[in-house]
């Protein structure tokens, strides 16, 4: 699908394929709404594809992350959602139809927009890092910290996350070494206290990650001071990165950049919503972007019937 100049508007356009637009989707199409996906990968499914394995979505424990996103494409597929290929370039909105302004040149006017673009972790950008992505280097703890049960693993970064991800491992992992290149914490003092009494737990302050080496797997963090430490798996956090610079002055962002809004999707620009990680929310997993995309498309269908019907 090339061009999307209809001459009656969409119902809902959703911006980006991961499983909250999907699930957006889904549900729109259910609700006999008029809905098109946009996507700047073919066939792109997000995040979700990266991961090796998803242990915690229920009833699928132990699938591979690709072929989860392809269930949820799939799904949405069959329920005959169209898809088009190209990235969201800017927002205008007029008399309460949104202009979304594709980097190809071409308009989508749509009644509603659900924008679910997501946001990606920030590298350590060292040696190693993406040569063991998903082989001993991850980015989120609470997905794969059971993969580590009983063995070495080291938190790097300094922040709220980073604690609370050295603290949900210390439950879990023989031995944890929690990386901060700076002195003092920027997370709560009350958490850094807890890790201080944890005898599996090794603070080290002051330590600049400079490689991560392995074979198959990681087995060791190098620290530009020399020092080696043999862990299994190394997880990274040291923060996110919305992908809503093209939202500025467009809907509400807080100081990080994530669009305020809560599970209802609604943002403070009528008949935008939001959905998946790119909103302000403390747990971002897969199955809080379902949850996202069918609350953000059951507004959207209210905002329809209020505005337009």
């Amino acid at each position: 699908m090339n061009e999307n100049q209809e001459k009656e508007p969409l119902d809902i356009l959703v911006v980006g394929s991961g499983p909250a637009g999907l699930c957006a989707a889904v549900y729109a199409s259910r609700a006999n709404l008029n809905v098109l996906v946009a996507e700047k990968e073919y066939r792109g499914t997000g995040q979700i594809a990266e991961s090796d394995q998803v242990d915690n979505y229920l009833g699928l424990p132990g699938i591979n992350g690709y072929d989860l996103g392809e269930a949820f494409l799939t799904h949405a597929k069959e329920l005959g959602v169209e898809f088009y290929e190209g990235m969201a370039d800017g927002f205008t909105n007029e008399e309460n139809l949104w202009m979304v302004h594709m980097a190809d040149g071409s308009t989508i006017r749509a009644k509603t927009v659900i924008y679910c673009a997501g946001a990606s972790h920030r590298r350590l950008g060292v040696d190693g890092e993406e040569e063991f992505a998903g082989k001993g280097v991850s980015y989120c703890a609470v997905c794969d910290g059971a993969f580590y049960r009983g063995k070495e693993t080291a938190v790097i970064g300094g922040g709220d996350t980073a604690l609370g991800d050295a603290l949900y491992l210390s439950d879990l992992c023989e031995k944890v070494y929690l990386v901060h290149r700076r002195e003092e914490f920027r997370g709560q003092a009350s958490t850094v206290q807890q890790l201080q009494e944890k005898e599996n737990v090794e603070i080290l302050t002051s330590a600049v990650p400079a490689k991560i080496v392995g074979e198959q797997t990681v087995t060791a963090l190098e620290l530009k001071d020399g020092r080696s430490l043999p862990v299994n798996g190394a997880f990274v956090a040291v923060g996110m990165q919305p992908q809503t610079e093209l939202l500025r002055g467009v809907v509400e962002l807080d100081a990080a950049g994530y669009v305020v809004a809560d599970e209802t999707g609604v943002t403070s620009a009528p008949g935008f919503f939001v959905a998946g990680d790119v909103r302000t929310k403390a747990l971002r997993q897969v199955v809080t972007a379902v949850s996202d995309g069918a609350n953000a498309a059951t507004s959207a269908a209210e905002y329809i019937k209020k505005v337009w019907q």
